[in-house]
């Protein structure tokens, strides 16, 4: 088992990400010692959370300079942090904030980096990590050559740990912050409140060309509103202008790994494949039989959409009644 293993405790607005937790739960697995960073501005009020999800020691760097996500600051923050723990391995998760910090920080410590992560395991003194490649077509083992490593993880890839009562130690770090700020975040759209994050949801619906409209989008939210999930959609319904990008799944949208998504009108081209495969189950609802999305579902029905869906709806319904 790994001594120390340090958590990047990624968070927006002053609220961490629920896949810090899931990163907690597999750092409680493989470290003795299992700590968290947090950074940001005032974000020290998130660290009883940490802690009843299994960090023992939360590390704080705050700012006002920090409170939206600065490369060059966070970078020095994490350093700063492996620094005082002296990790065996680092833990971030594969969003576009985690692979932009563990490329900088990988490259400028000379860590192993074993990226985008759907396991990750300790084997002979070393850390392993399964990850799909090239699409998605094949699923790699990849191992790291030395230690301290760092590794960022496919959100929803494990499950949150149950929440103990457990009260961690807190400890601020003094960090040198670069005096100039070469680049900076001017504006943050939010999405629509109400709106689930893809990357953290546990439950996906998503529409494709298939829909035919974006008004008929408003059936596919419904059919996500009573699954209690989030709306996706492939890169044919981006790119023709019918929903926002932060909703697309696939090779050049997010990576995600729901316990069920629900693919509603989407072929399956690769590069949307590319980005769901590894859903614990997949439902696929198409009108053409030969669609390739049906040679990984779980579960198909080949039929009109149009009616299928809200048949669907009716009959969640019911068992939700």
């Amino acid at each position: 088992m790994a001594g120390r293993v340090l958590v990047f405790a990624e968070q927006r607005d002053g609220q961490c990400r629920k896949s810090v937790f899931e990163a907690l739960g597999l750092a409680a697995q493989l470290g003795d010692e299992v700590h968290a960073l947090l950074v940001g501005d005032a974000v020290a009020s998130q660290a009883a959370e940490l802690g009843a999800h299994g960090a023992q020691t939360v590390h704080t760097v705050e700012d006002e300079r920090l409170a939206r996500y600065w490369n060059e600051g966070y970078a020095a923050a994490l350093a700063a942090a492996i620094d005082t723990v002296q990790p065996d391995l680092v833990l971030l998760i594969a969003t576009v904030m985690g692979k932009d910090l563990l490329a900088r920080v990988a490259a400028r410590r000379n860590l192993a980096a074993l990226t985008d992560c759907i396991t990750l395991t300790e084997n002979e003194g070393t850390f392993e990590a399964v990850k799909s490649m090239y699409g998605g077509k094949i699923f790699a083992t990849i191992r790291a050559k030395r230690t301290p490593a760092i590794a960022s993880l496919r959100p929803s890839a494990y499950p949150v740990p149950e929440r103990q009562e457990a009260q961690p130690t807190v400890q601020a770090l003094a960090v040198d912050l670069p005096a100039e700020q070469r680049a900076r975040v001017v504006e943050v759209r939010k999405k629509e409140e109400g709106q689930i994050d893809v990357q953290e949801a546990e439950v996906i619906v998503s529409g494709g060309r298939g829909i035919k409209d974006p008004k008929n989008f408003e059936m596919i939210a419904g059919l996500a509103q009573v699954f209690g999930a989030a709306v996706g959609a492939s890169r044919a319904a981006v790119d023709a202008g019918w929903i926002d990008h932060s909703h697309q799944v696939g090779q050049t949208g997010k990576t995600v790994s729901p316990k069920l998504y629900v693919a509603v009108g989407i072929s399956g081209a690769i590069q949307h494949l590319a980005g769901m495969r590894t859903s614990q189950c997949i439902l696929a609802i198409n009108k053409d039989p030969d669609a390739p999305i049906f040679s990984i579902a779980d579960y198909g029905i080949v039929g009109d959409l149009f009616k299928v869906v809200p048949a669907l709806v009716a009959e969640v319904k019911k068992v939700q009644a």
